[in-house]
């Protein structure tokens, strides 16, 4: 049987995924900056009896693996990410970062090296498969406007019936992986406002038009957006990360520089959203008579799962009866966003998530300089996915 086979060579590998995940962790590369991490796993096929490896795919060092299965059948895609993030590394762990205020603070190392072993490990079985797999190696998950857009452009999708991915959580526990259906992370979406004043002495502000004045009534402004215009049942944030008014106590400012971020659980709610800014921007120069410069930008989408493919996931892997998972449960939404929405909007998929609590129990979240993953969580990664792929060749419909 396909599934047995692929977790008895999933469980000789364990070690290696294992030192995989650390010499990544080691050599981290910031999104779109990948080169070293894109030659390693590369390398790593030339061994590997896969039908082919296409590099440099999207022309940002995406990496599309193929395997073909003995028979004729469905296409599936499994995706990974291998970008890095700009922190500086506090854990200290024997693998720390070596690549000074570089980091693998979200996991993006581990899902590299289950995702290689789990492809060296499937194309050893392809006589008994019936179809084809991609494996997607993206790049750039981390950076707008994200390394998905490039290889989908490129046609990394081009006859693919559902796509698959996974991420691993510090904040869910280890053992139990974690499904939903529908929308499940949210989009995302960027602004810079630049308010224009006129600078002036301190001590004759009437003869100023003071920049602060006018950006604090905008952000105060703002905070009324998901109270007053957002449907309550529906989820959504807007944040002020930056306001750029540092200057001189008696200087009344010239120019304030102001850097929010959004994020919404549905279409309707980003275009409430982004109206509302643009009309609060309109009202500034009105109101105080500055000049405003708004650039707005929606980038990652919402993540949909389809609930087809979700639920074939969460049959497969009840069914699967790993050894290491205790649990498969349904996940409330998730406040983060993740360029897999984009491969979600074309073709139907799932994304979801397992544990990976620390034994500690001090699980830091994603993207914090003492971020780190139980390794158990890395097996169980392999051997979830080899569980849904296998699921598909063995006669199941999507």
């Amino acid at each position: 049987m396909l599934l047995d086979k692929l977790m008895k060579k999933l469980d000789e590998k364990k070690e290696r995924i294992i030192e995989i995940r650390r010499y990544l962790h080691e050599h981290p590369e910031l999104s779109f900056q990948e080169e070293e991490t894109a030659r390693y796993i590369t390398n790593f096929y030339n061994e590997v009896p896969v039908d082919s490896v296409e590099t440099n795919f999207g022309g940002e060092r995406g990496i599309v693996v193929t395997i073909k299965g003995a028979k004729p059948g469905k296409t599936i895609a499994i995706r990974a990410d291998f970008d890095a993030l700009p922190i500086k590394e506090e854990t200290g762990l024997p693998f720390a970062s070596k690549n000074e205020g570089v980091m693998h603070a979200c996991g993006h190392d581990g899902h590299t090296a289950y995702m290689l072993v789990l492809a060296e490990t499937l194309a050893e079985c392809k006589d008994q498969l019936k179809g084809t797999i991609k494996v997607i190696h993206q790049p750039a998950e981390e950076a707008p406007p994200g390394g998905a857009i490039g290889m989908i452009n490129a046609g990394v999708l081009d006859g693919v019936d559902a796509i698959l991915g996974i991420h691993v959580m510090s904040n869910m526990k280890t053992g139990h992986i974690y499904y939903r259906s529908g929308n499940t992370q949210t989009g995302r979406s960027y602004f810079k406002l630049v308010v224009q004043g006129r600078g002036g002495h301190g001590s004759s502000p009437h003869l100023a038009n003071d920049a602060i004045i006018a950006a604090s009534s905008f952000v105060m402004n703002l905070q009324t957006i998901v109270s007053r215009r957002v449907n309550p049942f529906d989820t959504a944030s807007v944040t002020i990360g930056n306001f750029d008014g540092k200057g001189t106590f008696n200087v009344i400012k010239d120019a304030v520089t102001i850097e929010g971020g959004v994020r919404t659980m549905s279409p309707e709610s980003r275009y409430i959203i982004e109206t509302e800014v643009r009309a609060f921007t309109e009202g500034l120069e009105k109101s105080f008579g500055v000049t405003c410069s708004l650039d707005y930008n929606n980038d990652y989408p919402v993540l949909n799962n389809h609930p087809a493919v979700t639920e074939h996931v969460r049959q497969a892997l009840k069914q699967a009866s790993i050894p290491e998972v205790e649990a498969v449960l349904e996940t409330p939404p998730l406040p983060p966003s993740e360029d897999f929405a984009y491969y979600l909007e074309k073709v139907p998929g799932c994304f979801f998530y397992i544990g990976a609590m620390p034994e500690s129990g001090e699980a830091y979240p994603h993207h914090h300089p003492k971020f780190d993953i139980n390794e158990k969580s890395l097996i169980i990664s392999a051997k979830a996915m080899a569980a849904v792929v296998a699921s598909y060749y063995g006669g199941s419909e999507i």
